[in-house]
């Protein structure tokens, strides 16, 4: 069984088939999907548990777990009320991860200092709960430069926690692939893997070791190269797989157990 690590299920997109579409990933063999709470704005971030609360439990759907975040686009949204909501959602057992959180200064939906206050503010929330963190980071062309401002803050603020976390749909080269691992994060691959320009990107998967691997979709956005342009879904997480699997040579069967050992692993499960 796969696991999506990353769906936003609770996306307005699935109104109209949110059941059906659990149900296909599920015959698609996902066993479990992570849902990300981080709402269309930073008020919005127990959309994920909602869903998770409405089809655990269901005959023929994933397991599902939600996480609690401020995406950086809404940190300036940020004040005691928000973090206090995040607190108490991380409390919540469903909820096994705060995320996504970051600095993205591609698109700068909030100032950079304000993202970074925003991401170490929540940091802080994260760590006193014991939850791991989902990481977006995402820097300009041609520069690294959020990345550079990320590794310092979590060498700050993150390290010495040992809780670890997943970089989210991981965008970055070698280097920052690298710097991930060596703070104990995971490194999580979507369904832009597929794309016929991103060379690169397979370049660097094709380096890591597969205990550090996960899977995911970002659903409803980055359909893989088959169906892009369409709405996404976590049934085609299997796709991402399948891709991975080639880059490391290894059967599709064995990217499937890795990535759900190592989703496990992180979040201290024995088993989905």
């Amino acid at each position: 069984m796969l696991i999506d690590s990353h769906a936003h299920l609770d996306s307005p997109r699935y109104d109209g088939d949110r059941e059906a579409m659990l149900r296909r990933a599920w015959e698609a063999g996902v066993g479990a999907v992570l849902a990300i709470g981080i709402g269309e704005q930073a008020s919005g971030m127990d959309g994920a548990l909602a869903v998770c609360r409405e089809f655990n439990g269901r005959d023929g759907i994933p397991k599902l777990y939600a996480s609690a975040g401020v995406y950086p686009h809404n940190t300036a949204e940020i004040d005691d009320k928000i973090l206090g909501k995040l607190d108490r959602l991380l409390g919540e057992p469903e909820v096994i991860a705060c995320g996504e959180i970051g600095l993205d200064y591609f698109h700068e939906g909030a100032s950079r200092a304000v993202q970074m206050s925003g991401l170490a503010r929540q940091l802080e929330i994260a760590a006193s709960r014991k939850r791991p963190i989902l990481i977006h980071c995402r820097a300009k062309d041609g520069t690294t430069d959020a990345w550079e401002y990320l590794f310092g803050i979590l060498e700050t603020h993150w390290r010495t926690t040992g809780l670890g976390g997943i970089m989210h749909c991981f965008g970055g080269g070698w280097e920052q692939a690298r710097r991930s691992l060596e703070l104990g994060f995971l490194v999580s691959f979507a369904g832009n893997l597929t794309y016929p320009k991103a060379q690169a990107l397979r370049d660097v998967a094709a380096r890591l070791p597969l205990d550090s691997l996960l899977v995911e979709t970002d659903a409803p956005w980055l359909a893989p190269a088959a169906q892009r342009g369409k709405r996404n879904e976590p049934a085609w997480v299997a796709q991402t797989a399948s891709v991975l699997a080639g880059l490391l040579g290894v059967e599709e069967e064995e990217i499937a157990a890795a990535t759900t050992k190592n989703f496990n692993r992180l979040f201290g499960f024995g088993g989905i």
